[in-house]
């Protein structure tokens, strides 16, 4: 271990390699695959760990194998690989109605057996829409129109060393806590009740009187015993 640094592990451990005395010697029958356990394979003093694992030969290619193409001149010429050209699929579209009767209207053609027959020698076709616009003339897009991803705006490094963003929270924190006292206090308010209200503002006594008959309200006395008026008034100020 040179430089005091960890060395790679090494191959896996043979047999033939095995010596007497040794911390992987086997007693009995020994076989290859006790030397390639990770359990069983006992770590040699002073020497790297060893890889358990089997490599293939010197022979093996590692990664993905791909077949030599290129064969020179000769190849090129007898083998001249060209990209043949995809065939647009071409769709059919369909008849154009509209167009076929005003034409057959200004023909002069106004039964249906006429109309058929021109249906059948001129085969007007529905136009593509779809892709006409875009062969004729680039789409639209506005002059403020921003490819991918937007930048991000800037830090306002004012509003960060003025602490405008602590004195904003300040503010709804305030006017949270406002609002919530002015809740709490409607709920702990107390309804007023009709017994309540009759307590604070009582209704004014009704006075009594004897109940007489509305016909007989107007009608004055028939008999009067007292000397005069002053007499009379005298007598019921006294009773009442």
């Amino acid at each position: 271990m040179a430089g005091g640094g960890t060395a790679a592990p090494r191959r896996p451990l043979t047999l033939p390699e095995v010596e007497p005395g040794s911390e992987n010697e086997r007693l009995g029958v020994a076989r290859d695959s006790m030397l390639r356990n990770p359990l069983i394979l006992k770590a040699e003093l002073g020497k790297p760990q060893r890889n358990c694992y089997t490599l293939p030969g010197f022979d093996f290619s590692y990664g993905l194998y791909v077949h030599r193409t290129d064969g020179g001149v000769p190849e090129a010429i007898g083998h001249w690989n060209t990209v043949k050209p995809r065939t647009a699929s071409v769709q059919k579209m369909p008849r154009d109605f509209i167009t076929m009767n005003r034409g057959a209207l200004k023909a002069g053609y106004t039964t249906a057996h006429e109309f058929n027959l021109y249906y059948k020698a001129k085969d007007i076709r529905c136009k593509d829409d779809e892709y006409s616009r875009f062969k004729t003339c680039p789409p639209k897009v506005p002059a403020d129109l921003t490819y991918g991803i937007t930048a991000r705006p800037c830090t306002p490094l004012f509003d960060l060393l003025q602490h405008k963003y602590k004195e904003l929270w300040m503010e709804q924190q305030r006017a949270l806590t406002a609002a919530q006292r002015v809740e709490k206090k409607k709920r702990d308010k107390v309804r007023e009740t009709r017994t309540t209200l009759l307590r604070k503002h009582p209704l004014p006594a009704k006075e009594e009187s004897f109940w007489h008959l509305p016909h007989l309200e107007t009608v004055g006395p028939h008999l009067s015993t007292f000397p005069d008026r002053d007499a009379r008034k005298k007598a019921f100020s006294a009773s009442h």
